[in-house]
């Protein structure tokens, strides 16, 4: 009986996307330290010195990873006459990216340079058209852009952090803690268990919104 042997499947060709999007899975499932040119090289199944033919070193490759991460940015739905519901859906669409990429927030604090794509700098854009037709001044604008940054940033961070009740970690913490010595962090330990994120985000949200309000006027 004659067999017949199949013919071998080609090799995906090697581009710049290819290296980029191998970049960033790595960086999403082993943590930013694990992206290095000879681990990304076995990802796409080559030697490392062939991935110098499409990233110039491993500044460019992160540097396409931040861009990467900014293309995903889905922009909200804004509405014509309310600018603090549209600053509340931009900080949510902010922070639903960086949830989908907690490494980014390590990747963007090394990076000490400006955006060097116009992509990158869009979803700013849009921010920036935001914060202007609530009223924020020219001279403030970015200074509550940074604010707002900053807190969604750290609110990302601190998610993160709170993963630690999953083994029992308030409960054991509890039973070590004396509540004369310490009675508001006692007091608190029940709602740290019951913590929704989801409206831990949006009362932060709502205190830096209302505060705006009254800084500057609806």
């Amino acid at each position: 009986m004659r067999t017949t042997i199949g013919t071998p499947k080609p090799r995906e060709r090697l581009t710049r996307d290819r290296v980029i999007d191998a970049a960033l899975t790595i960086m999403d499932t082993e943590g930013l330290e694990a992206v290095t040119m000879r681990r990304v090289a076995r990802e796409v199944g080559v030697e490392a010195m062939s991935l110098y033919n499409h990233v110039h070193d491993k500044d460019d490759l992160l540097q396409g990873i931040r861009l990467r991460v900014f293309e995903e940015f889905r922009y909200p739905v804004l509405i014509e006459d309310d600018p603090f519901e549209n600053g509340r859906r931009i900080a949510r669409a902010w922070r639903d990216l960086m949830n989908a990429h907690p490494q980014m927030l390590e990747l963007l604090a090394e990076d000490h340079g400006p955006p060097d794509s116009l992509e990158a700098l869009r979803p700013m854009e849009i921010a920036l058209a935001v914060l202007r037709s609530i009223g924020v001044p020219e001279n403030e604008v970015m200074q509550v852009f940074h604010a707002f940054g900053g807190y969604i940033q750290g609110s990302v961070m601190m998610e993160r952090q709170m993963s630690f009740d999953k083994h029992g970690g308030l409960a054991e913490l509890a039973g070590r803690i004396d509540a004369a010595e310490l009675p508001c962090v006692v007091a608190a330990l029940p709602y740290m268990a019951d913590c929704d994120l989801e409206q831990q985000f949006e009362l932060g949200l709502d205190l830096m919104l209302d505060g705006m309000r009254a800084r500057y006027g609806a």
